[in-house]
Order: C-alpha cells, then sequence, then structure tokens
C-alpha cells in the first residue's frame, strides 16, 4: 500500500448479541493477505469482546493491533477517544492494510460516520462500508419492527403510548446507516424467519440493501471487506432519528458489573441469566466464569434468554473469578435484584 493511499475502515454494527465478534474473529481467520487492525468499543467496564479477539491474535492481527474503548461510547467521545486511538493505529510500525471497529451494540453509527470527516484523519482514512448485522430469529419474531397501524390504532385510543422505544430507534438507525445488513443465526430462524427479517429490514431500510443471510460469522471476506462504499462522503442518505441533534442519549441503558465466586453448577448460573431475561427484562449477560474443578474458564454469552457457554482457555496465571456484565434498559438494572437471582 502506498502511503499516501487512504486506510479503508470497515464499521460493524449491529444490535447486542447479534453477532459482530464472531464476524471479526472469521474476518482475521481469513484476512485475503491484509494486515488488520481491530478497534473494540464495549458497554461497560469489562472487555470481553476484546479479550476474545486478542485470544485470536496472529501475524496478521497482532495483538498490538487490537484496541478497546470501554466506558464510553466511540461516537460520543471522538475527540478524546476515537481520533487519538485511530491515529495511534494508524502509526504502528506496519501500518495496517485494513482497519475493523466493532461498535458497541447501543451505539448509533452516524455520529461515528461524521467523526471521519475530521481534519486529523479524513484524508488518510477511509470507510470502506457500514456493516449491520441483525439476529434474524429475532427481527422475525417482530421485536424491532412494530406494527405501524397496531401502533396508530393504539395511540388514538391512549395517546400516552409512545411506540419509538429506544431500541427499536437503535436498530433503526443501524439499518439505515449500512451499506450491507448481515442476517444472523440464519440456523435458527429457518427459511421463513429469514425471508420475514428480510421484508423488516426491506421495510426499515431507506434505501435498497443487499441482505445476506450467514451463520456462526461464516462468510466469503470479499463480500464485506472492499466495498468501497466511502461512507464518509454519502452520510445524507443515511437518515437517524436523531438528526438535527448533536447527541444522543445512553441513559435508556445501563450496565453493571456482577462479580462471584466460582461457580459449582453451570446450568444453574444458566438458568439463572435465563430468569433476568424473563423476570428482569434484562438484554444482555456476557463475562467470564470459574466453574469448581475446571482448568478452563467459561465463556458466557446471553442475548435474552438465549444463553451459549464454552470453555475457551486455561486460566493460566490469571485470577479465577467470575465476572458478568449484565446490560438493560435503564429502569431494569437493578443491581441488588439481578445479583439475588445470580448468586441464588
Amino acid at each position: 500500500m502506498s502511503d499516501l493511499a487512504k486506510i479503508p475502515v470497515t464499521v460493524i454494527t449491529g444490535f447486542l448479541g447479534a453477532g459482530k465478534t464472531t464476524l471479526i474473529r472469521h474476518l482475521m481467520a481469513h484476512p485475503q493477505g491484509k494486515r488488520l487492525a481491530v478497534l473494540v468499543n464495549e458497554f461497560g467496564s469489562v472487555g470481553v469482546d476484546g479479550d476474545i479477539l486478542k485470544s485470536c491474535a496472529d501475524e496478521n492481527c497482532p495483538v498490538e493491533n487490537i484496541v478497546e474503548l470501554a466506558n464510553g461510547c466511540i461516537c460520543c467521545t471522538v475527540a478524546d477517544d476515537f481520533i487519538p486511538t485511530i491515529e495511534a493505529l494508524m502509526a504502528l510500525p506496519q501500518r495496517p492494510d485494513h482497519i475493523l471497529i466493532e461498535t458497541s451494540g447501543l451505539a448509533l453509527p452516524k455520529p461515528l460516520l461524521k467523526a471521519f470527516d475530521w481534519p486529523a484523519i479524513r484524508s488518510r482514512i477511509t470507510v470502506d462500508g457500514v456493516i449491520a448485522l441483525a439476529d434474524a430469529e429475532a427481527v422475525a419474531a417482530g421485536r424491532f419492527a412494530p406494527d405501524l397501524a397496531a401502533v396508530a390504532a393504539q395511540r388514538a385510543a391512549d395517546d400516552s403510548i409512545d411506540h419509538e422505544t429506544p431500541l427499536s430507534e437503535v436498530f433503526e438507525d443501524q439499518i439505515a446507516c449500512a451499506d450491507l445488513v448481515l442476517l444472523t443465526k440464519s440456523d435458527l430462524a429457518g427459511e421463513a424467519g429469514l425471508a420475514a427479517a428480510r421484508a423488516v429490514i426491506a421495510a426499515e431500510s431507506p434505501r435498497k440493501l443487499p441482505i445476506l443471510s450467514i451463520a456462526e460469522g461464516i462468510i466469503d471476506p470479499r463480500l464485506v471487506l472492499g466495498l468501497n462504499a466511502a461512507a464518509e462522503d454519502d452520510i445524507a442518505a443515511r437518515p437517524s432519528h436523531h438528526d438535527g441533534h448533536d447527541d444522543h442519549e445512553h441513559d435508556d441503558f445501563d450496565t453493571v458489573v456482577i462479580d462471584l465466586a466460582e461457580i459449582t453448577d453451570p446450568e444453574a448460573l444458566q438458568e439463572a441469566i435465563r430468569r433476568l431475561a424473563r423476570e428482569q427484562d434484562i438484554l444482555r449477560v456476557k463475562g467470564y466464569v470459574a466453574v469448581t474443578g475446571k482448568p478452563m474458564r467459561m465463556l458466557v454469552q446471553a442475548v435474552g434468554e438465549r444463553v451459549r457457554a464454552q470453555y475457551d482457555r486455561p486460566w493460566g496465571d490469571t485470577p479465577r473469578c467470575t465476572r458478568l456484565v449484565v446490560i438493560g434498559e435503564h429502569d431494569h438494572v437493578d443491581e441488588a435484584a439481578i445479583r439475588a437471582v445470580l448468586e441464588g
């Protein structure tokens, strides 16, 4: 790559648990001869996704090329965090050929795109594309696509009803900003679910978008990297609920970190996490678990009542501890109540 060439950046967005980290792991394993760098922005102070990606580092994407930004949405902390981090990645001894940005599941992509027009970086970097991931099973179930006719009828009957939930706004903004939509968990959705999800995405998108279905993050990298969208020059075509506002609120969501002792019954813990989704409307749980008698740590990732757990690597010299990040809408995050369920 010429020193004068702009470094392409792929922004990977999508709602909580849509599979962003899984996709990036696949791209890291199949870099198409490119030297990659990865910027991970998480909601909360415990960098689970960044830790997962660092465990996959290799010569094409070494550990020093993987940077985490926690405790602050990059679209809200552009000057303090995002710009300096991008500049640091571009200044690496071996300049990356391509940068992947994994946004928080709660982030709005449009303010981030606007950051690429900052004088410090606009001549040296370009947004190759915005990839929006959507959980096909969830979308097919209508969780982020309210029936507008039904809402209108409800509003007519009760003018106190507000159909624009924070979750729907996040989802719609991510779709509106995308160059490509990937429907994940396609194996769980089935053909009918995929068809329903495609219809929802098409209805939400302000323009015609390619929509591809994938499972386990597996896709030909050539379909994701090298889109040449120059999205920073096309911002007007990507409408947002927050157009005209200087910032957006993350007060709609909250996160709490729960530290626990070693776990003797992993199945009981997983059922407790499902209870949090059912009884307290918790959206997302992720973290590491120390299981008594097991030399490997257990990685837990949950979206609603769907819980996935696997032993990912030995604890080694790392202190054995159980630490879970719990994310929900602001009014539903009660640390004492969450701890009571997890410790129960």
